[in-house]
């Protein structure tokens, strides 16, 4: 198989996601993206068609594919909206994946299955409002308590927080131990002690639930502990690894469906007695965007690969997602300038990319964390 070639199984994951993506999930982004209502609808859609469960084996109720497969859907549905993307991507890859590779045989029966069925649906809280970065500073504590942890902390930023049933926290089992101390917990929404805050109004990806959420003297069981204990700093780490490549694909579809729609828009609007699209201003703003998708493709494709042959692709995830990411800025940034002052209105979804564009160079860790992540690897590649 060619580098650039998929299989027959991929090509027509992609296919039928580009259309169901077209059919049931464009045509309503613009309304969830001014509402900020989540897609719950299209979600229990996508779980019957099984895509909440792309990468995990059959035996745990996934479609038993692989990354490029998810990277290849995932593409797709942000090209139609970028909030309904998130909120999947968050599903499989921060919440179900983690459980999936760290997990119990039990754990993954009880929690992975009906995940990857859509019967469930999972957030990831690490972020703290004092680490967001720096995720080692957190303060959210679990403390040995007979057969249960005592769970306290708050946690913000949590994509799907609000629909979700399962989380998958990450607190300090021993704190004085900074990072060598962190321990991943499965968490139920229903457990004593778990409060989920207000819904946040953000910029962009707007439909997608984000809210804080706390934990009062949460009492969770002692088999609920996903691995080993003080183990969970290298685990999150796997986890965004992982997730990186899903936010790459996700930029990879906002900027193609940028810079198709100021394709299409350069063709039809004149200035000057002349279609747009003549002018080599014009011109050369879409042969930066359809080279740059091409190579933010192109990596994210490589990475998703490299995970799928176990190979490490730590370095290649974070180049893709940084590339990407700011690939897709220019991208709807440049797409806004073709439209002129009709990109500046909510007439056109071309302002609506650029805003959920925002998310994918600071989600899954910053362009600045990307950078200092690939120069460590470069590094340690050296020594």
């Amino acid at each position: 198989m060619g580098y650039t070639e998929f299989t027959e199984e991929q090509l027509m994951l992609r296919d039928m996601v580009r259309e169901f993506a077209k059919n049931e999930i464009e045509p309503l982004a613009a309304e969830i993206d001014e509402t900020c209502e989540y897609p719950m609808q299209n979600i229990k859609k996508m779980a019957e068609l099984g895509l909440l469960g792309i990468p995990f084996p059959e035996e745990y109720g996934g479609a038993g594919m692989d990354s490029v497969s998810l990277a290849l859907a995932l593409e797709e549905i942000a090209k139609a909206c970028g909030s309904t993307c998130l909120s999947i991507a968050a599903h499989i890859s921060l919440c179900a994946t983690p459980i999936y590779l760290f997990g119990s045989e039990a754990q993954k029966q009880k929690y992975l299955r009906p995940l990857a069925q859509g019967e469930l649906l999972g957030s990831f809280c690490l972020t703290e409002p004092g680490s967001g970065s720096d995720s080692g500073a957190m303060t959210t504590t679990a403390k040995l308590d007979g057969d249960h942890y005592a769970l306290n902390g708050s946690k913000m930023y949590v994509t799907n927080a609000g629909v979700a049933d399962t989380f998958v926290v990450f607190a300090k089992t021993r704190p004085d131990a900074g990072i060598k101390g962190v321990s991943a917990f499965i968490v139920e929404k229903n457990f004593d002690g778990v409060s989920v805050g207000r819904k946040e109004d953000k910029l962009g990806v707007r439909a997608s639930d984000t809210r804080p959420v706390s934990f009062d003297n949460c009492r969770v069981p002692k088999e609920n502990l996903l691995g080993e204990e003080n183990q969970g700093f290298p685990q999150a780490l796997a986890t965004l690894d992982g997730g990186r490549i899903g936010i790459g694909a996700m930029a990879v579809g906002l900027a193609q469906a940028a810079m198709e729609k100021a394709a299409a828009y350069s063709k039809e609007r004149q200035a000057f007695g002349r279609y747009i699209g003549d002018f080599q201003a014009i011109k050369w703003m879409l042969a930066d965007m359809a080279t740059e998708i091409h190579a933010s493709r192109l990596m994210v494709h490589h990475a998703a690969r490299l995970r799928d042959h176990g190979e490490p692709y730590k370095k290649e995830a974070a180049m893709a997602k940084l590339y990407a990411s700011e690939a897709a800025m220019r991208a709807t940034k440049n797409a806004i300038q073709v439209f002129g002052g009709y990109g500046f209105t909510r007439d056109y979804p071309v302002e609506r990319y650029w805003r959920d564009a925002k998310l994918t160079v600071i989600g899954e860790g910053t362009s600045e964390v990307q950078r200092l992540v690939i120069s460590r690897e470069i590094l340690s590649e050296l020594t």
